[in-house]
């Protein structure tokens, strides 16, 4: 079964003990839109998944859901 970004963004804060505020805070969006993002009500953009694999160093595609691990 496919992950949903929601899940994977929700894992990802819990591992990184984040507040979606310090999290928004560090790509630059509101933390509204954040939870939009984890209620599954939106997705974000290709400027602002690239703004979240650099501000953690993460690959994008952990948070597309094409790999596992960071």
């Amino acid at each position: 079964m496919e992950t949903s970004f929601s899940e994977i963004l929700r894992e990802f804060l819990t591992l990184k003990n984040l507040t979606q505020t310090a999290f928004a805070a560090e790509i630059g969006v509101r933390q509204s839109q954040v939870s939009e993002w984890l209620s599954g009500k939106a997705k974000p953009g290709y400027d602002t998944l690239r703004s979240m694999a650099l501000a953690y160093g993460v690959s994008a595609d952990y948070f597309l859901g094409l790999r596992e691990d960071f």
